[in-house]
């Protein structure tokens, strides 16, 4: 939990953002599923800028219960082994909002596969009302479309809901021109263009992702997760990370 000095709702220039994590960010330790005290610590991440009054998107991967690109690579046909990512993704994203309205945070879940026992479907200007009524609305099921990533679902629904950034939680403090935790004389980039991360494939999301930023001019943040208080530091625009835009 953040233990950093409170900061008036003016030390933030964005309104509106997309928090976009890897379903690995909440296994914490574990090398499978859910870890409960992981998915609290976030919680309280995400409360701790809500409560600067930022409005806030999430996508959330289904990584820590079924990858789809892996089921495919196992031999599942691709489509099927996609849907069942979507279906992990909405198990997380569940176990966000158990979390936060734990904390005192209203929150949905919107699913873009309809399923309405347990999560609204998808309807744009529904989704826009929840945030302008300052609930943290968590976006599941990817686009409901295989052969799309969470990355993907999390631009694409940044631009729909009109964010002002995608903020990617990462294990790392920024995007590097290799793996830091294999080399460590790896260089962080402080900001770095949409084409020069196409170029270079440097892993800050897949293509489709950073070319759907780059044609509506959102900026992608990269930050570390890892670190109490980073989301709402970097919201403010301290601490380190990488800005990935136009200007590089």
């Amino acid at each position: 939990m953040s233990t950093a000095a409170p900061m008036p709702e003016s030390a933030t220039k964005y309104a509106r953002v997309m928090l976009k994590i890897s379903g690995e960010a909440l296994m914490g330790d574990r090398a499978y599923g859910l870890n409960p005290q992981t998915v609290a610590r976030i919680a309280q991440e995400v409360k701790s800028v809500h409560d600067l009054g930022v409005e806030i998107c999430m996508v959330i991967g289904g990584g820590n219960i079924f990858r789809g690109l892996a089921g495919s690579a196992q031999g599942m046909e691709r489509t099927t082994a996609d849907y069942m990512g979507m279906l992990a993704t909405v198990m997380n994203a569940l176990a966000m909002q158990s979390a936060l309205e734990q904390i005192g945070i209203y929150t949905r879940v919107i699913s873009a596969i309809p399923m309405d026992q347990v999560c609204e479907p998808y309807i744009r200007r529904r989704a826009v009302r929840h945030l302008e009524k300052k609930r943290v609305v968590i976006f599941a099921a990817g686009t409901g479309n295989p052969y799309f990533t969470t990355d993907t679902a999390a631009t694409l629904r940044a631009n729909e809901m009109g964010c002002a950034a995608v903020f990617k939680g990462t294990k790392v403090d920024g995007v590097y021109d290799r793996d830091p935790k294999k080399f460590p004389d790896a260089k962080r980039y402080d900001r770095v263009s949409y084409d020069e991360a196409l170029e270079k494939h440097l892993g800050v999301m897949d293509a489709t992702a950073i070319a759907l930023a780059r044609d509506n001019h959102l900026p992608i943040i990269v930050f570390s997760l890892d670190e109490p208080g980073g989301f709402r530091g970097i919201l403010a625009g301290q601490g380190t990370y990488t800005t990935v835009d136009a200007k590089g």
